[in-house]
């Protein structure tokens, strides 16, 4: 019975539980129902405000937009009307400065009219006068024509020849008066003038020659020169571009080679080699090397020293060097420098006899003969490369003048010219100074050089045996074994259309490939 009430008990309690249950789930969702509908009416009641908001701005944005452009519209009307208005006024001032114009050109134009009005008068005026002066005119020749028994024509003709006659006599007797009195004087002044700078400048002549002959001090040193298979004369001639002769002549070697300079180099470097004692190709391009710097610089000290001894200051540095090549140039056997400075000193002496200017005078002549340091070197006369280079380095313009005219290739005229003209010719023609023939020769030899040297494969060329063979270092990389048979064929063909020689000239084409390295 416990038990019954027991298990009653507890089915009252489940079923109270899950009433309360179902009483809870129901109130639930009536209160979720409650706040969703709750939430839907504010949602839509801030959605209508929202809209409501939008359209007013809406609303207030489009009646700014109409204001603004409602003034902008009004003030671009504004604008255009004040431009009219300004274009009204600028056209009303154009058109009254026309009518003003207008004006002006008819007041002009009447002016005009009567001005050629009274100048028709005057013109009719003298024409009437100039009638009435022709016809008097006239009436008078025709009274002198029957008063004389000649006609105008016939009188004027008369009249002139009389007078050209007169004039021609008196003029003819004047011109050979004075002609025949300034010659006079000029001649015996000027025998007077260059007698006296002769006797003041006394200078002495020797010939120079194309060989330089360097003593040995054994036969034995010939061997060693020319070395084993002729390598060592081989590259020493090569190097310096001369020609050593070795002959019966005992205990000599004869330098030979028309380029004193070259020649010089070439002595030194033999005479270098013969007292240091060791003969072979790299010693040779060493001693070649300090020979030919030892040369430059005495061109140098030779260029001072000259310009020191004949009074000239202020001379560039570059001519001072072309100044001291000179002492190694010879024009017909004369040393040229000391032709230069003969010069020099010369027309210094007439210009002041003469109270002309001595230093431009003295100056002109040292400098008239620098083109001849150039002429082996470049293309031109001495004359024309010695005006370049005074012009190039700021020589005045009488010294450059003087050198441009002291052959008589232009006129000369300035005294100074004419100073240097009498002084080089005066030089040249003194007892022994010159050979005649040697000129020639060296010009045919640089000619020679010149030709060789023009192809573009050459290195280098050097006219030897007095001319009668040239020697051609052509290069490697440029020509081959195969092609220096047409360079020389080329080489023979052009020296025999543009050099004219005696006998043969021996073409000698030389191709060489070379390399140095250094043991360390």
């Amino acid at each position: 019975m416990v038990t019954l009430k027991t298990s009653l008990f507890v089915v009252i309690i489940i079923a109270s539980v899950l009433l309360a249950l179902a009483i809870g789930v129901a109130v639930g969702v009536i209160y979720r129902k409650k706040v969703a509908e709750s939430a839907i009416g504010s949602a839509e009641q801030e959605a209508t405000r929202i809209v409501n908001e939008a359209v007013s701005k809406a609303e207030s944005k489009k009646k700014e937009a109409i204001l603004e452009a409602k003034d902008e519209i009004h003030k671009q009307r504004t604008e255009a009307e004040r431009e009219n208005r300004e274009r009204r006024s600028e056209l009303q001032r154009q058109e009254r400065r026309l009518v003003q114009k207008e004006e002006s050109l008819d007041k002009k134009l009447e002016n005009v009219e009567k001005k050629e009005e009274t100048l028709a008068n005057k013109i009719k005026d003298a024409e009437q006068k100039a009638e009435e002066i022709e016809t008097i005119k006239r009436s008078q020749i025709e009274m002198l024509e029957r008063i004389s028994g000649y006609t105008k024509d016939q009188a004027r003709d008369y009249l002139l020849k009389t007078l050209e006659d007169s004039l021609i006599h008196e003029k003819a007797v004047k011109i050979l008066d004075y002609e025949q009195k300034t010659k006079e004087e000029a001649d015996e002044k000027a025998r007077e003038i260059i007698a006296t700078a002769i006797q003041r400048c006394a200078a002495d002549h020797s010939a120079d020659a194309t060989v330089s002959v360097v003593a040995l001090p054994n036969d034995e040193m010939k061997g060693r020169i020319i070395g084993r298979e002729g390598r060592n004369i081989r590259a020493l001639e090569t190097i310096t571009g001369v020609d050593l002769i070795i002959d019966d002549t005992p205990e000599a070697i004869t330098v030979s080679c028309f380029e004193p300079v070259r020649r010089e180099i070439a002595r030194l470097t033999l005479e270098k080699l013969i007292a240091d004692g060791r003969i072979h190709p790299t010693r040779i391009e060493e001693l070649y090397e300090k020979s030919k710097r030892e040369v430059e610089h005495t061109i140098k000290q030779t260029g001072e020293r000259a310009a020191i001894d004949a009074g000239v200051n202020g001379i560039h540095p570059e001519l001072i060097k072309q100044l001291g090549k000179l002492r190694y140039r010879t024009s017909y056997g004369q040393n040229v420098l000391n032709h230069s400075l003969e010069v020099s000193y010369i027309a210094g002496l007439m210009a002041a006899e003469l109270g002309a200017d001595v230093k431009t005078a003295k100056r002109a002549g040292l400098l008239h003969d620098i083109g001849k340091a150039l002429d082996h070197e470049m293309e031109g006369t001495h004359i024309e490369l010695g005006v370049e280079y005074a012009k190039k380095y700021r020589e005045n313009e009488a010294v450059t003048h003087a050198i441009h005219a002291h052959h008589g290739d232009v006129e000369a005229k300035t005294i100074v010219a004419c100073l240097v003209q009498a002084a080089d010719a005066v030089s040249a023609a003194r007892p022994g100074a010159r050979r005649e023939n040697l000129q020639n020769y060296i010009k045919r030899l640089e000619k020679l050089e010149e030709i060789t040297s023009s192809f573009p494969c050459v290195d280098k060329s050097f006219a030897i045996q007095a001319g009668r063979e040239v020697r051609i270092m052509v290069k490697p990389d440029a020509v081959s074994d195969d092609q220096m048979v047409l360079v020389a064929r080329d080489i023979v063909k052009k020296i025999e259309e543009e050099l004219e020689y005696p006998g043969q000239i021996k073409v000698n084409v030389i191709r060489e490939n070379r390399v140095i390295d250094v043991a360390k």
